[in-house]
């Protein structure tokens, strides 16, 4: 049997199991230990690679950043952070038609700077924002569609969680990643915000404009998000600047959005268990997944599978942006029944040495690859919100009991259409996520 036929039937088994609602880590690590099982013939080297697996991975001093992440972000839930960006917002935009549920949008942007998680950045800026989108009127598909879209830029903001895995899978650097990311999130959100500009253009009762505020209100809100938007400038400034390693700049990251919480006063004893609480629970089951992947990429590489279909494709003739295009249209098929970490987790390995091995836009073997990362993270962003699963849709609708689900999902409709020609604008011209990077790397 050959490499790619038997990656596919341990691909076809692991699906059955994801069917059967078995966990994804612990179907990876199930269907990758029966697969190099059964590929060496013998269990004494599966007792030696869980060996070896296991330790190999997670003293890797480099995942101590993902917990690194999650705490700052866990801090600014518990800390109240996510309402002082939302008023900062509202009160520059909130007086225009659809003003709140831009600000909502924004305050999602400024959330994921020190978060890194959509689903957090959904579920925390939701249960701030909604509140006001209802006071003011707005229709259940529009407020609840843009904060489940809004919610993508948790990730797509740097600092980022998934960037970090794909940077550690593929030996990137994170600071690239992060930098690369930045100028694709300020577009996603600009992007958003047009889009809700659109949507209360032509039916204005679904977004009515808010109060104006006043100028001394307005720099009031900005000074208490000031601290805030230092730590994002400490973190990113501190990766990419050489004098923190990621996991120094995260450290720091987390430690200031700490005594923040506390000193703004949103944070006591019991925020600061739940916030422990939260990292360690989002981080054992992060790991478990890297566990579970690492194990079914080495049967797969044991298979020859990544480096058989990379020569196929490499020979096959056909164009590398149709290449492309087919790599991003599983991922958005994958996001109906996968999240976002595990996505990156179980298709880097098979994709990324196909997409090395072809020539798109004359790149470099860095530029390309910091270019395929960021174009991976906006497809996993959209499996988010997309139907029939968009976990970001679930949590919004989950704290928006009156809106149908169906008005939820038909809300983030015209979002996805925002990310879509975002997504062909990155394909054709992509210096929007390398231009950073070359221009502050020197």
């Amino acid at each position: 049997m050959s490499g790619i036929a038997t990656g596919l039937w341990i691909f076809a088994l692991l699906m059955g199991l994801l069917a059967l609602r078995v966990p994804i880590g612990v179907a990876m690590f199930t269907m990758g230990s029966l697969g190099y099982a059964w590929l060496s013939g013998s269990l004494t080297p599966l007792l030696s690679v869980w060996k070896n697996v296991g330790y190999a991975r997670l003293s890797n001093y480099d995942l101590i950043v993902i917990p690194m992440f999650l705490l700052m972000g866990q801090f600014a839930t518990h800390g109240g952070l996510s309402a002082a960006l939302f008023r900062f917002v509202a009160a520059f935009m909130g007086h225009l038609k659809g003003g709140i549920a831009m600000a909502s949008i924004g305050a999602c942007a400024g959330f994921g700077a020190i978060c890194g998680s959509s689903l957090a950045t959904a579920a925390t800026m939701g249960q701030v924002a909604l509140p006001e989108l209802r006071r003011y009127g707005y229709s259940g598909a529009l407020a609840t569609g843009a904060l489940a879209a809004g919610g993508t830029l948790g990730i797509m903001i740097p600092p980022s969680v998934p960037l970090v895995i794909y940077a550690i899978l593929t030996q990137e650097s994170i600071g690239k990643l992060f930098m690369a990311a930045v100028l694709p999130g300020l577009i996603a959100m600009v992007g958003y915000m047009v889009v809700v500009k659109i949507i209360v253009t032509l039916r204005p009762e679904a977004g009515p404009a808010g109060p104006r505020v006043p100028w001394p209100e307005r720099l009031k809100a900005l000074a208490q998000v000031l601290p805030v938007l230092g730590v994002f400038a400490v973190v990113i400034i501190g990766i990419y600047g050489g004098w923190a390693n990621p996991t120094e700049a995260a450290a720091i990251g987390a430690a200031a959005c700490g005594v923040l919480a506390v000193a703004t006063g949103g944070m006591r004893l019991k925020g600061l268990v739940d916030s422990a609480l939260g990292t360690a629970q989002a981080t054992a089951m992060i790991f478990l997944v890297l566990l579970g992947a690492d194990m079914l990429n080495t049967a797969l590489a044991l298979s020859q599978m990544p480096v058989e279909l990379a020569a196929w494709v490499k020979d096959s003739g056909l164009h590398p942006m149709v290449v492309m295009v087919a790599i991003l249209v599983i991922y958005i098929g994958l996001g109906c029944v996968m999240d976002s970490l595990a996505m990156i987790l179980l298709t880097i390995p098979i994709f990324y040495p196909m997409v090395m091995g072809l020539e798109f836009h004359g790149l470099g073997a860095t530029d390309k690859s910091i270019w395929f990362g960021i174009l991976a993270l906006m497809v996993v962003e959209i499996g988010l919100v997309h139907p029939p699963v968009g976990m970001n849709v679930f949590i919004i609708n989950r704290l928006a009991r009156d809106v149908p689900l169906v008005e939820t999902f038909k809300g983030v409709m015209p979002f996805l259409a925002s990310d879509l020609l975002r997504i062909v604008l990155l394909l054709s011209f992509p210096a929007i996520s390398l231009v950073l990077v070359n221009t502050l790397g020197g």
